[in-house]
C-alpha cells in the first residue's frame, strides 16, 4: 500500500520543486520625485516620475514570482501610495495600496515596501491611490507573463492610452468639487496620449502576429481604438482570457485593459494609422482647441509616408458583454447576498457636487479600514465601526454576492472592484432605469474587474467573496 502511493507523491514533490525553482524575486527600487515633462508638445509641467524619469518604467513579472517594490517618497509636498490595479492580493490585502482602505499614505521623506506573490497572469497597471494623484504622472503598465499563454504570437507590444491635463490634480480637484461648480462638470483634458507621447510609430514585419496589450491609464476619458485596415482578435480583458473575438474597434473606459492579436499584412506597400479617440460624450463642454485624437502608425516601410487617418461617421465598438471567458465559468446562479448601489451626483450643504451610493458620499477614514478590521476583534463584523461614510458591507466568506448598480446620473461611469474579477451579468441600454430582473441571464457571463454603466441604466455584477478584507467598488473617474 505504501509502495503504491510513493511514486505519485514523489512526482507531486518533484513537480512542486520544479515550479519553485522557476519562480524569481523581482525587486524594484523606486524613488518617487518630481520631474518636468511635455508629452503633448504643448505645455511643460511638473510630473511625478520614478528615479528621475518619466514616462515610468514597466513593472514586469511572471506567474509565481515574488514582487518587491521599495518606494521612497521624495515628492516633498505630497503623500503617495501605489495600487497594483487588477491584482487580487489574496492574502496580502495590506499590499493593495488604497490610502484609507488598506494603508496610510506614505509621507514625504518616508518609505514603504510592497511585497507580494504573483498568482495570476495578464495585463494590469500600477498607480498612486492617494487623493486623485495618479493623473499627475504616477501610473504605468504592469505586465504578468504566463508560461502557459494559450495563444500563438510573434512579438508583444504594450500600448498605454490616456488623457492628459496641463493643470495639476490638487488644483483641478479643488476647482471641480466646489460651490462654483454646482453641476459637477469634470475637468476637460488638454490632450490624448499613447505611450505617454504623440505620433507614435510601431515598426512591424509582414505576416507577423503581434500580441498588443492595451491599457487605459487615464483619469477620466474613455477611449475608442481602431487600427485602419486591420482586424483585432480580442484574447484578454482585465486579466481574463477570452475566446477569440473579432473586432474592428474597441472602447476602453478609464482603468480597463484589452489584449488583442493583430496580424500584419503580407506586403509593405503602405503604412497604416491607428487611432485612439477620447469619448467626448463624457465632457460637459468641448473646447474649440481640443484635439480628442491621438494617432500612431503601423510602419511597414520607413521610407513611405505616414497617412492621415480617415474620418469616421460614427463610433461602433465591440460590445464587451458579448465576450466569453476561455475557462467557461458558468453563471453563479445561487446568490447568497444581493444589494443595490444607486448612483447619483448631488450637492451637499457646502454647494459642491459629490458622487453618492445610496445617498452616502465616501469620506476617507482617519484609520484605514483594514487596520480597523484587524484590531477590533468580534466588532469587525459590525459595519457601523467603519463609519457611515465608508458605506461598509459585511460579507460571509465564499458567499456568492450580487451587486446591482442603478445609475441615476446622466453620465457614463466605470466601476472597478478590488480583489476580484466579477461576472458581468447584465448591462442595460441607456435610460433603462433601475434593474427589475426581467432579462435572460447569460449561461457564461463575461468577466472583468472594471465595467461601465450607461447613463440612466443599470448593471448586475456577481462574484464569490473568497478574498477577505477587500473593498467594494470605487468609481474610477476623477
Amino acid at each position: 500500500m505504501a509502495a503504491s502511493t510513493l511514486k505519485p507523491l514523489l512526482c507531486i514533490l518533484v513537480l512542486s520543486l520544479g515550479l519553485l525553482s522557476q519562480a524569481a524575486t523581482v525587486t524594484y527600487n523606486w524613488n518617487i520625485t518630481w520631474v518636468q515633462a511635455n508629452p503633448d508638445g504643448l505645455y511643460e509641467r511638473p510630473t511625478i516620475g520614478i528615479n528621475g524619469q518619466w514616462p515610468l518604467p514597466q513593472l514586469t513579472a511572471t506567474v509565481g514570482d515574488q514582487v518587491v517594490v521599495n518606494v521612497e517618497n521624495q515628492l516633498g509636498n505630497q503623500t503617495t501610495s501605489l495600487h497594483f490595479h487588477g491584482l487580487y492580493m489574496n492574502g496580502t490585502t495590506q499590499m493593495d495600496g488604497p490610502v484609507g482602505v488598506s494603508q496610510c499614505p506614505i509621507p514625504p521623506g518616508s518609505s514603504f515596501k510592497y511585497n507580494f506573490t504573483i498568482d495570476q497572469p495578464g495585463t494590469y497597471w500600477y498607480h498612486s491611490h492617494d487623493s486623485g494623484q495618479y493623473p499627475d504622472g504616477l501610473r504605468g503598465p504592469l505586465i504578468i507573463h504566463d508560461p502557459d499563454f494559450p495563444y500563438q504570437y510573434d512579438e508583444e507590444l504594450v500600448l498605454t492610452l490616456s488623457d492628459w491635463y496641463h493643470g495639476q490634480m490638487p488644483d483641478l480637484i479643488k476647482s471641480f468639487i466646489t460651490l462654483t461648480n454646482p453641476t459637477g462638470a469634470e475637468p476637460i483634458p488638454n490632450s490624448a496620449l499613447m505611450n505617454d507621447t504623440q505620433n507614435l510609430t510601431v515598426v512591424v514585419e509582414p505576416g507577423k502576429t503581434y500580441f498588443i496589450r492595451m491599457i487605459n491609464v487615464g483619469a477620466f476619458a474613455g477611449q475608442y481604438v481602431w487600427f485602419e485596415n486591420h482586424t483585432m482578435q480580442i484574447v484578454e480583458v482585465d486579466g481574463i482570457y477570452t475566446e477569440q473575438a473579432e473586432a474592428n474597434m474597441i472602447y476602453l473606459t478609464a482603468a480597463q485593459r484589452y489584449s488583442v492579436l493583430l496580424t500584419a499584412k503580407n506586403d509593405t506597400s503602405s503604412n497604416f494609422a491607428f487611432v485612439s479617440s477620447m469619448d467626448e460624450q463624457l465632457f460637459d463642454v468641448i473646447p474649440k482647441a481640443l484635439n480628442p485624437n491621438v494617432t500612431g502608425w503601423l510602419v511597414y516601410d520607413q521610407a513611405k509616408d505616414l497617412p492621415t487617418p480617415a474620418l469616421l461617421d460614427a463610433f461602433d465598438p465591440l460590445d464587451d458583454m458579448t465576450l466569453v471567458p476561455a475557462d467557461g465559468e458558468e453563471l453563479f446562479e445561487n446568490v447568497d447576498y444581493s444589494f443595490n448601489l444607486d448612483v447619483k451626483m448631488d450637492n451637499l450643504g457646502n454647494g459642491a457636487n459629490y458622487a453618492f451610493f445610496n445617498g452616502i458620499t465616501y469620506v476617507r477614514p482617519n484609520v484605514p479600514t483594514l487596520y480597523s478590521v484587524l484590531s477590533t476583534g468580534v466588532s469587525a463584523s459590525n459595519a457601523s465601526i467603519y463609519g457611515v461614510n465608508t458605506h461598509a458591507f459585511i460579507l460571509n466568506r465564499n458567499d456568492v454576492i450580487e451587486i446591482v448598480v442603478n445609475n441615476h446620473d446622466t453620465g457614463k461611469h466605470p466601476f472597478h472592484l478590488h480583489g476580484h474579477a466579477f461576472q458581468s451579468v447584465v448591462r442595460s441600454a441607456e435610460n433603462a432605469n433601475d434593474y427589475v430582473g426581467n432579462v435572460t441571464l447569460p449561461k457564461v457571463p463575461m468577466r472583468r474587474d472594471t465595467l461601465m454603466v450607461r447613463p440612466g441604466g443599470n448593471m448586475v455584477l456577481r462574484f464569490r467573496a473568497d478574498n477577505p478584507d477587500k473593498s467594494l467598488p470605487p468609481c474610477t473617474a476623477l
